[in-house]
């Protein structure tokens, strides 16, 4: 999460814009005292609410575990993972190339 300053927001605001562009979340900050949080706005918060898409987007980015999300939501996991599929988000990462690499050593 990137930082920005009131300060810093009034002689380059571009750089809050970037951000945004890039779909980071940015603190602002009075006196490095968090007073807000700047995010990109996009459908899903329209659709699915804030607190929905900003810890579903949490999670796809990998800030926060399944459990994490799930208990923020007051859901089950089953339940949180299949709102996850359905925002169209990988509830399960696997990677083929781990169980290679371990039958190799055990070869």
């Amino acid at each position: 999460m990137k930082t920005m300053g009131i300060k810093d927001l009034q002689t380059n605001p571009a750089e809050l814009t970037r951000a945004l562009e890039a779909d980071e979340y940015t603190m602002i900050t009075k006196r490095f005292k968090p007073i807000g949080l700047a995010i990109s706005f996009d459908d899903k918060i329209v659709t699915h609410g804030l607190k929905t898409s900003l810890l579903a987007d949490a999670y796809a980015k990998g800030h926060l575990s399944l459990g994490q999300v799930a208990e923020a939501l007051e859901r089950s996991k089953e339940e949180t993972m299949k709102m996850l599929s359905a925002l169209g988000i990988d509830v399960i990462d696997y990677d083929f190339e781990d169980d290679i690499l371990l039958i190799q050593r055990l070869s």
